[in-house]
């Protein structure tokens, strides 16, 4: 699609994903030969398109838009209500537009909640600015693509996408039509399944969590009863041991007295936990903001790389630590904040639920109250 009032739109495109691809040179060396795969497209693009366009803009030659094509339209319907492989429907920015049944059930994310928040929160790191930069291609018009991707919560397994454009009436871009095949290229998997039905049936799993969380919720009681009154950072840390490890990989725990200073780490390894409370609270922005407006937050699949602020290298905490979703909850008692704790869940480990943000929400008033109780 070429129109005067597309040509901003383009290149705003173009300088997010070059900022994406700054980001991106912390990835592991394993992982550079996409990003720079990546950097390579976007520079062809300069050059092949944007240029030409710019001098079509500046000449007053552009053509006008077609029409949408109404069967494309109803192609991409037949493809949602009967196409076996997980299917998504984004826009330019890869942002969902919609998910078919079997793209729930692949990546564990419901529709209402997927639609309008970016596929690549669902990636690996490493792969985001490839995704973006292959979608944006297919959105201008540039031909089909594929690459092979890697999801937050598995890692270890590649998924081939392969992305087509397709113009519903009524949408004003062009969107990509993104098909997720798990495994390698040919091959389909379990992925595959039929229909989930209409009635759910009881999952005793859930009432098992809660009484984990009821247990979790004791123990934080009984240690801060028994922890010395007045005492910021010794309660601090015992509270902080008692989030890591079944309920937190990363426990990170800050205090507010005047400057922000970090109280206790506790990581997967000690080599992780000393290289993080090296780290200055008030390079993180995530840490700063909530200890501002005494709001938690939850953020599941972290779209921001750099939230948390950098290590000594310079790469982001949460690609390097490889976070897919956090916890950060201010110590708050009828005034301003006097600590944040930061929690991270990594890896393939289930995502933080509302139900924990809430337990933890409450073990942070109890926390408060400890600290701020007198000896």
């Amino acid at each position: 699609m070429e129109k005067t009032d597309g040509f901003g739109e383009e290149l705003a495109d173009f300088v997010r994903r070059v900022a994406e691809l700054k980001a991106a040179r912390s990835v592991s060396e394993g992982d550079l030969p996409t990003v720079l795969d990546a950097a390579i497209f976007e520079l062809d693009h300069v050059a092949d398109q944007l240029w030409p366009w710019y001098e079509r803009v500046s000449s007053g030659t552009l053509p006008r838009t077609a029409s949408g094509d109404r069967q494309e339209q109803h192609l991409l319907r037949a493809v949602f209500q009967q196409f076996p492989l997980p299917v998504a429907l984004v826009d330019r920015e890869a942002v969902v537009r919609r998910l078919n049944l079997s793209a729930t059930s692949f990546t564990g994310v419901r529709s209402g909640h997927a639609t309008g928040r970016p596929l690549t929160g669902l990636l690996a790191h490493a792969d985001r600015a490839a995704f973006r930069s292959q979608a944006a291609a297919v959105a201008r018009g540039e031909g089909d693509r594929s690459l092979t991707v890697h999801f937050q919560q598995h890692p270890s397994d590649p998924v081939h996408a392969t992305l087509t454009a397709v113009r519903p009436s009524g949408e004003p871009h062009t969107t990509v039509l993104v098909v997720m095949q798990p495994g390698e290229l040919g091959a389909l998997n379990t992925a595959t399944r039929p229909a989930v039905p209409a009635t759910r049936i009881p999952d005793l799993a859930e009432t098992t969590r809660h009484a984990t969380l009821m247990d979790l919720l004791d123990e934080m009681t009984t240690t801060l009863l028994c922890a010395p009154r007045g005492d910021r950072e010794t309660v601090l840390r015992q509270a902080a041991q008692v989030l890591h490890g079944a309920f937190a990989d990363w426990v990170i725990a800050d205090t507010a007295a005047g400057r922000m200073s970090r109280t206790a780490v506790l990581a997967p390894s000690p080599e992780e936990a000393t290289a993080l409370a090296a780290q200055d609270p008030a390079t993180c922005p995530l840490v700063t903001e909530t200890a501002r407006t005494g709001s938690p937050s939850l953020q599941v699949r972290p779209e921001d790389p750099d939230a948390f602020g950098q290590d000594a290298q310079g790469a982001p905490v949460l690609v390097q630590a490889n976070v897919t979703s956090l916890l950060c909850v201010p110590l708050v008692l009828g005034g301003p904040a006097q600590g944040v704790l930061t929690l991270f869940r990594c890896g393939p480990r289930r995502a933080f639920s509302m139900a924990e943000a809430k337990t933890l929400d409450t073990m942070s008033r109890h926390v408060s109250l400890a600290i701020a109780a007198t000896p």
